[in-house]
């Protein structure tokens, strides 16, 4: 994925709409006079890939970046940068079926928006999609200015190291590596928390749930027992009371016939 080519309007000198390219593959220079503007057009490159750091690219807030601060009649400023996509295997994460890649940033009433192909987008989705081609705007050595050449050359080990990690793209795999640690360390302490939960709360109160169980189960048994004695007890006593009635009432019948037979004789 390369630079095809860049629209600006109303950023910074670039009052009216300007289209700066087309750009080579390999290799460009931005040539001119002082104060042409060829500063500029690197910062709108800066401004389009989402710089968080205002004083990288010369401005201290979003008006700065519209021509003459907004005082000129121009209220607010667009840049738009597309890229050659045609090179699947440098092609953005995600993006690999588009073969041009357009992305705007506007500057408008002190606030900014961006557009992917035309859509919004957030700025952390542009810093990923740029990320993913090993391109951070925001790393300190993204550019080199004018001065920092030398400062460059006497970095430390550990920082040329940095610089080589973050050119390559292995430094955004090692801060998601970071990430992802963090993340799982994160889930880890929820999980043990559950389970702490899980042993101090829920297992003696399902232990308790299980014995009530038990013992409602053993109670039903019981009073269906109960039941079934208690009906067999008053069948029983019932029985008893009608075999004495009967017999009772053989014992009178008996009684009324000797008396009977006495009163003959």
């Amino acid at each position: 994925m390369h630079i095809r080519e860049i629209v600006l309007e109303g950023f910074k000198s670039y009052a009216t709409r300007t289209t700066v390219g087309p750009f080579d593959e390999h290799f460009n220079a931005i040539t001119g006079l002082n104060g042409s503007g060829k500063s500029n057009i690197l910062d709108s490159i800066c401004f389009v890939m989402g710089i968080t750091s205002l004083s990288q690219v010369r401005a201290q807030a979003l008006s700065d970046f519209i021509y003459k601060q907004g005082t000129a009649g121009v209220t607010r400023a667009s840049v738009s940068i597309m890229f050659d996509n045609r090179n699947k295997e440098q092609a953005p994460d995600g993006y690999k079926m588009f073969d041009e890649l357009t992305v705007t940033r506007i500057v408008e009433s002190n606030k900014s928006k961006y557009l992917l192909n035309g859509k919004n987008a957030t700025q952390s989705a542009i810093h990923d999609l740029f990320k993913s081609v090993s391109l951070n705007v925001n790393n300190p050595r993204f550019l080199i200015l004018q001065g920092q050449v030398t400062k460059v050359s006497k970095s430390k080990p550990q920082e040329i190291l940095g610089l080589i990690e973050e050119a390559a793209g292995t430094r955004m795999y090692d801060q998601k590596k970071a990430e992802a640690l963090k993340t799982i360390a994160k889930k880890d302490d929820k999980l043990k928390e559950i389970r702490t939960t899980i042993d101090t709360d829920i297992t003696p109160t399902i232990n308790k749930l299980q014995q009530d169980e038990q013992n409602y189960k053993m109670y039903t048994e019981l009073k269906k027992r109960y039941k079934l004695l208690n009906d067999q007890l008053i069948a029983y006593e019932y029985w008893q009371l009608i075999t004495s009635v009967k017999q009772t009432e053989i014992d009178v019948e008996n009684m009324e016939l000797q008396t009977t037979e006495t009163s003959i004789h």
